[in-house]
Protein backbone atom coordinates (compact mmCIF):
# COMPACT_ATOMS: atom_id res chain seq x y z
CA UNK A 1 0.00 0.00 0.00
CA UNK A 2 1.15 3.52 -0.57
CA UNK A 3 2.41 6.07 2.41
CA UNK A 4 3.09 9.26 2.76
CA UNK A 5 6.56 8.75 2.04
CA UNK A 6 5.19 7.86 -1.12
CA UNK A 7 3.65 11.51 -1.64
CA UNK A 8 6.60 13.45 -0.48
CA UNK A 9 8.54 11.07 -3.11
CA UNK A 10 6.06 12.30 -5.41
CA UNK A 11 6.47 15.67 -4.48
CA UNK A 12 10.20 15.86 -5.39
CA UNK A 13 9.41 14.35 -8.72
CA UNK A 14 7.15 16.47 -10.46
CA UNK A 15 8.55 19.80 -8.57
CA UNK A 16 9.22 22.16 -11.27
CA UNK A 17 6.80 20.04 -13.82
CA UNK A 18 3.63 20.05 -12.10
CA UNK A 19 2.38 23.26 -11.59
CA UNK A 20 1.58 24.61 -7.54
CA UNK A 21 -2.01 25.07 -8.67
CA UNK A 22 -3.33 28.51 -6.29
CA UNK A 23 -5.74 28.59 -3.36
CA UNK A 24 -8.73 30.66 -3.23
CA UNK A 25 -10.51 32.03 -0.63
CA UNK A 26 -14.21 33.63 -1.09
CA UNK A 27 -16.14 35.10 1.78
CA UNK A 28 -19.34 34.19 0.16
CA UNK A 29 -18.50 30.79 -0.05
CA UNK A 30 -17.66 30.97 3.59
CA UNK A 31 -20.76 32.42 4.86
CA UNK A 32 -23.27 29.88 3.08
CA UNK A 33 -20.57 27.18 4.12
CA UNK A 34 -20.63 28.75 7.80
CA UNK A 35 -16.86 27.60 7.62
CA UNK A 36 -13.56 29.15 6.54
CA UNK A 37 -13.08 27.13 3.06
CA UNK A 38 -9.97 27.00 1.00
CA UNK A 39 -10.39 26.19 -2.16
CA UNK A 40 -7.60 23.91 -4.36
CA UNK A 41 -7.62 25.02 -7.99
CA UNK A 42 -6.05 21.97 -9.38
CA UNK A 43 -8.37 23.22 -13.11
CA UNK A 44 -4.87 24.87 -13.20
CA UNK A 45 -3.01 22.29 -13.31
CA UNK A 46 -0.69 20.99 -16.74
CA UNK A 47 -3.91 19.76 -18.70
CA UNK A 48 -6.35 21.11 -16.53
CA UNK A 49 -6.71 18.76 -13.60
CA UNK A 50 -5.20 17.05 -11.22
CA UNK A 51 -4.37 13.97 -13.34
CA UNK A 52 -1.12 15.04 -14.11
CA UNK A 53 0.50 14.40 -10.88
CA UNK A 54 -0.20 11.30 -11.22
CA UNK A 55 0.62 10.27 -14.71
CA UNK A 56 3.67 12.21 -14.43
CA UNK A 57 4.90 10.45 -11.21
CA UNK A 58 3.59 6.96 -12.86
CA UNK A 59 5.81 7.48 -16.11
CA UNK A 60 8.90 9.00 -14.44
CA UNK A 61 9.56 5.96 -12.53
CA UNK A 62 9.32 3.47 -15.69
CA UNK A 63 12.32 1.68 -16.64
CA UNK A 64 14.32 2.81 -19.98
CA UNK A 65 13.00 -0.55 -22.11
CA UNK A 66 9.48 0.36 -20.68
CA UNK A 67 9.44 3.73 -21.95
CA UNK A 68 10.43 2.10 -25.39
CA UNK A 69 7.74 -0.17 -25.67
CA UNK A 70 5.29 3.03 -24.60
CA UNK A 71 2.40 3.00 -22.56
CA UNK A 72 -1.78 2.51 -22.75
CA UNK A 73 -3.99 4.02 -20.63
CA UNK A 74 -7.90 4.03 -20.37
CA UNK A 75 -9.65 7.15 -19.52
CA UNK A 76 -13.39 9.10 -20.13
CA UNK A 77 -10.72 12.24 -20.26
CA UNK A 78 -8.36 13.57 -17.98
CA UNK A 79 -6.56 10.85 -17.15
CA UNK A 80 -6.14 10.32 -20.72
CA UNK A 81 -4.73 13.49 -21.39
CA UNK A 82 -2.86 13.55 -18.11
CA UNK A 83 -0.89 10.80 -19.45
CA UNK A 84 -0.70 11.82 -22.81
CA UNK A 85 1.19 14.94 -21.48
CA UNK A 86 3.14 13.21 -18.87
CA UNK A 87 4.03 10.54 -22.31
CA UNK A 88 4.97 13.41 -24.45
CA UNK A 89 7.55 15.64 -21.89
CA UNK A 90 8.72 12.33 -21.12
CA UNK A 91 9.07 10.66 -25.23
CA UNK A 92 7.10 7.78 -24.48
CA UNK A 93 4.42 6.64 -27.00
CA UNK A 94 0.82 6.61 -25.44
CA UNK A 95 -1.83 4.78 -26.87
CA UNK A 96 -5.44 6.00 -25.18
CA UNK A 97 -8.98 3.76 -24.93
CA UNK A 98 -11.46 6.19 -24.24
CA UNK A 99 -15.33 6.19 -24.81
CA UNK A 100 -16.97 7.19 -27.98
CA UNK A 101 -19.20 9.76 -25.77
CA UNK A 102 -16.23 11.28 -24.22
CA UNK A 103 -16.33 15.13 -24.22
CA UNK A 104 -15.09 16.13 -27.37
CA UNK A 105 -12.67 18.76 -26.31
CA UNK A 106 -10.87 15.76 -24.53
CA UNK A 107 -10.56 13.69 -27.11
CA UNK A 108 -9.14 16.37 -28.95
CA UNK A 109 -6.51 17.70 -26.17
CA UNK A 110 -5.52 13.78 -25.80
CA UNK A 111 -5.02 13.54 -29.31
CA UNK A 112 -3.41 17.18 -29.67
CA UNK A 113 -0.84 15.95 -26.72
CA UNK A 114 0.61 13.53 -29.54
CA UNK A 115 -1.23 10.02 -27.64
CA UNK A 116 -3.16 7.31 -30.37
CA UNK A 117 -6.74 7.42 -29.06
CA UNK A 118 -9.07 3.97 -29.77
CA UNK A 119 -12.47 4.41 -29.37
CA UNK A 120 -14.92 1.81 -27.39
CA UNK A 121 -18.34 1.80 -27.15
CA UNK A 122 -19.10 2.44 -22.98
CA UNK A 123 -22.21 0.61 -22.15
CA UNK A 124 -21.22 -2.30 -24.08
CA UNK A 125 -17.34 -3.10 -23.99
CA UNK A 126 -14.72 -3.57 -21.02
CA UNK A 127 -11.81 -0.66 -21.56
CA UNK A 128 -9.80 -2.60 -19.03
CA UNK A 129 -10.00 -5.70 -21.74
CA UNK A 130 -9.28 -3.36 -24.72
CA UNK A 131 -6.04 -1.68 -23.11
CA UNK A 132 -4.83 -5.17 -21.90
CA UNK A 133 -4.98 -6.63 -25.19
CA UNK A 134 -2.85 -3.64 -26.60
CA UNK A 135 -0.71 -3.94 -24.15
CA UNK A 136 -0.29 -7.41 -24.61
CA UNK A 137 0.17 -7.00 -28.13
CA UNK A 138 2.82 -3.88 -28.03
CA UNK A 139 4.46 -5.18 -24.92
CA UNK A 140 3.42 -1.58 -23.27
CA UNK A 141 2.88 -0.78 -19.82
CA UNK A 142 -0.89 -0.37 -18.48
CA UNK A 143 -1.18 3.16 -16.74
CA UNK A 144 -4.31 2.38 -14.47
CA UNK A 145 -6.49 5.95 -14.12
CA UNK A 146 -6.21 5.12 -10.00
CA UNK A 147 -5.43 1.51 -9.27
CA UNK A 148 -1.79 2.15 -8.91
CA UNK A 149 0.41 3.21 -5.80
CA UNK A 150 1.70 5.63 -7.96
CA UNK A 151 -0.63 7.43 -9.22
CA UNK A 152 -2.45 7.73 -5.80
CA UNK A 153 1.33 9.32 -4.50
CA UNK A 154 0.87 11.44 -7.21
CA UNK A 155 -2.69 12.64 -6.99
CA UNK A 156 -1.86 13.32 -2.94
CA UNK A 157 0.53 15.94 -3.77
CA UNK A 158 -2.34 18.59 -4.36
CA UNK A 159 -3.32 18.04 -1.11
CA UNK A 160 0.50 18.11 0.46
CA UNK A 161 0.46 21.39 -1.38
CA UNK A 162 -2.60 22.42 -0.09
CA UNK A 163 -1.75 21.72 3.97
CA UNK A 164 2.00 23.46 3.26
CA UNK A 165 0.56 26.67 2.25
CA UNK A 166 -2.16 27.28 4.21
CA UNK A 167 -2.87 24.04 6.68
CA UNK A 168 -3.95 23.48 9.53
CA UNK A 169 -7.17 21.94 8.34
CA UNK A 170 -10.25 20.49 10.36
CA UNK A 171 -11.49 18.59 7.31
CA UNK A 172 -10.48 18.08 3.87
CA UNK A 173 -13.19 17.22 0.90
CA UNK A 174 -12.47 15.80 -2.64
CA UNK A 175 -14.11 14.09 -5.27
CA UNK A 176 -14.06 10.35 -5.39
CA UNK A 177 -14.46 8.18 -8.49
CA UNK A 178 -11.87 5.18 -8.52
CA UNK A 179 -10.11 6.84 -5.64
CA UNK A 180 -6.93 7.88 -6.79
CA UNK A 181 -7.57 11.31 -5.81
CA UNK A 182 -8.82 10.65 -2.13
CA UNK A 183 -6.88 8.23 -1.07
CA UNK A 184 -3.53 10.46 -1.91
CA UNK A 185 -5.40 13.41 -0.34
CA UNK A 186 -6.12 11.00 2.59
CA UNK A 187 -2.37 9.85 2.87
CA UNK A 188 -1.42 13.40 2.43
CA UNK A 189 -3.26 14.65 4.93
CA UNK A 190 -2.83 11.90 7.62
CA UNK A 191 0.65 12.20 7.41
CA UNK A 192 0.71 15.65 8.45
CA UNK A 193 -2.43 15.77 10.80
CA UNK A 194 -4.35 12.42 12.05
CA UNK A 195 -7.12 14.28 13.41
CA UNK A 196 -7.53 15.75 10.02
CA UNK A 197 -11.67 14.22 8.90
CA UNK A 198 -10.73 13.21 4.95
CA UNK A 199 -14.54 13.50 2.53
CA UNK A 200 -15.04 12.01 -0.28
CA UNK A 201 -18.03 13.16 -2.61
CA UNK A 202 -19.42 10.80 -5.70
CA UNK A 203 -22.45 11.49 -7.76
CA UNK A 204 -25.62 10.40 -5.45
CA UNK A 205 -26.31 8.38 -9.12
CA UNK A 206 -23.26 6.60 -8.79
CA UNK A 207 -22.38 5.96 -5.15
CA UNK A 208 -20.35 3.07 -5.78
CA UNK A 209 -17.26 3.88 -3.22
CA UNK A 210 -20.43 4.83 -0.71
CA UNK A 211 -21.85 1.26 -0.63
CA UNK A 212 -18.46 -0.70 -0.65
CA UNK A 213 -17.14 1.29 2.42
CA UNK A 214 -20.78 0.87 3.84
CA UNK A 215 -20.29 -3.20 2.82
CA UNK A 216 -16.81 -3.62 3.95
CA UNK A 217 -16.37 -4.91 0.37
CA UNK A 218 -15.84 -3.76 -2.89
CA UNK A 219 -19.08 -3.86 -4.96
CA UNK A 220 -19.73 -3.08 -8.66
CA UNK A 221 -22.79 -0.80 -9.78
CA UNK A 222 -24.11 -0.36 -13.56
CA UNK A 223 -22.19 2.63 -15.36
CA UNK A 224 -23.36 5.98 -13.26
CA UNK A 225 -25.86 8.43 -15.06
CA UNK A 226 -24.24 11.40 -14.29
CA UNK A 227 -23.10 14.98 -15.39
CA UNK A 228 -20.20 14.14 -14.07
CA UNK A 229 -18.25 12.41 -16.01
CA UNK A 230 -14.85 12.05 -14.40
CA UNK A 231 -16.98 10.26 -11.53
CA UNK A 232 -18.68 7.39 -14.26
CA UNK A 233 -16.79 4.60 -12.22
CA UNK A 234 -18.44 1.11 -11.43
CA UNK A 235 -16.15 0.31 -8.53
CA UNK A 236 -13.06 1.62 -6.56
CA UNK A 237 -10.00 0.38 -7.05
CA UNK A 238 -8.22 -2.52 -4.91
CA UNK A 239 -5.24 -0.97 -3.51
CA UNK A 240 -7.59 2.97 -3.44
CA UNK A 241 -10.26 0.97 -1.75
CA UNK A 242 -7.79 -0.72 1.43
CA UNK A 243 -6.80 3.23 1.96
CA UNK A 244 -10.40 4.55 2.27
CA UNK A 245 -11.28 1.88 4.42
CA UNK A 246 -8.44 2.84 6.92
CA UNK A 247 -8.41 6.50 6.65
CA UNK A 248 -11.82 7.90 4.71
CA UNK A 249 -14.22 9.48 8.01
CA UNK A 250 -17.40 9.41 4.96
CA UNK A 251 -18.73 9.28 1.66
CA UNK A 252 -21.24 12.24 0.46
CA UNK A 253 -23.60 12.19 -2.44
CA UNK A 254 -24.48 14.88 -4.53
CA UNK A 255 -27.05 15.22 -7.24
CA UNK A 256 -26.72 16.77 -10.67
CA UNK A 257 -28.39 19.87 -10.27
CA UNK A 258 -26.37 20.20 -7.06
CA UNK A 259 -23.28 19.94 -9.37
CA UNK A 260 -24.60 22.87 -11.80
CA UNK A 261 -25.58 24.95 -8.76
CA UNK A 262 -22.05 24.78 -7.54
CA UNK A 263 -20.14 25.75 -11.22
CA UNK A 264 -22.63 29.14 -10.87
CA UNK A 265 -21.27 29.96 -7.64
CA UNK A 266 -17.80 29.77 -8.72
CA UNK A 267 -18.12 30.67 -11.74
CA UNK A 268 -20.53 33.93 -10.92
CA UNK A 269 -18.73 34.76 -7.16
CA UNK A 270 -15.07 33.31 -7.69
CA UNK A 271 -14.69 33.44 -11.85
CA UNK A 272 -13.77 30.27 -11.87
CA UNK A 273 -14.70 27.53 -14.46
CA UNK A 274 -14.81 24.07 -13.05
CA UNK A 275 -15.86 20.52 -14.90
CA UNK A 276 -19.12 18.88 -13.31
CA UNK A 277 -16.87 15.91 -11.66
CA UNK A 278 -14.60 19.22 -10.23
CA UNK A 279 -17.16 20.73 -8.27
CA UNK A 280 -18.48 17.72 -6.22
CA UNK A 281 -16.75 18.47 -3.29
CA UNK A 282 -17.63 22.02 -2.73
CA UNK A 283 -20.98 21.06 -3.98
CA UNK A 284 -21.15 19.03 -0.79
CA UNK A 285 -19.87 21.25 1.36
CA UNK A 286 -22.69 24.04 0.10
CA UNK A 287 -25.79 21.58 0.53
CA UNK A 288 -24.57 20.82 3.98
CA UNK A 289 -23.74 16.95 3.14
CA UNK A 290 -20.33 16.63 5.35
CA UNK A 291 -20.33 18.28 9.02
CA UNK A 292 -18.12 21.33 8.70
CA UNK A 293 -19.69 24.29 10.81
CA UNK A 294 -17.17 26.80 12.24
CA UNK A 295 -14.79 24.24 10.76
CA UNK A 296 -11.30 24.84 8.99
CA UNK A 297 -12.27 23.07 5.72
CA UNK A 298 -10.18 22.69 2.81
CA UNK A 299 -11.70 21.69 -0.76
CA UNK A 300 -9.79 20.12 -4.05
CA UNK A 301 -11.41 21.58 -7.03
CA UNK A 302 -10.43 18.63 -9.13
CA UNK A 303 -10.40 19.80 -12.92
CA UNK A 304 -11.80 22.22 -15.65
CA UNK A 305 -11.95 20.37 -18.48
CA UNK A 306 -15.41 21.31 -19.57
CA UNK A 307 -16.58 21.80 -23.44
CA UNK A 308 -17.31 25.74 -23.78
CA UNK A 309 -20.88 24.55 -25.12
CA UNK A 310 -21.87 22.24 -23.09
CA UNK A 311 -20.67 24.67 -20.02
CA UNK A 312 -22.72 27.30 -21.76
CA UNK A 313 -25.60 24.90 -21.67
CA UNK A 314 -25.53 23.85 -17.94
CA UNK A 315 -24.79 27.47 -17.07
CA UNK A 316 -28.16 28.43 -18.88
Amino acid sequence: MPDFDDVRAAAARIAGIAHRTPLVRSRTIDERAGASVTLKCEQFQRMGAFKFRGAYNCLAQLSPAERGAGVVAYSSGNHAQGVALAAQLLEIPATIVMPRDAPASKLAATRGYGAEVVLYERSEENRAVIAQGIAQERGATIVPPYDDERIVAGAGTAVLEMFEDAGPFDVVVAPVGGGGLLSGSALAAHGIDARTAVWGVEPEAGNDVQQSLARGERVVIDVPDTIADGLQTQSPGEITFGVLRAHAAGIATVTDDELVATMRVLFERCKLVVEPSGAAALAAVLHEKIPVRGKRVGVVLSGGNVDRVRYAALMA
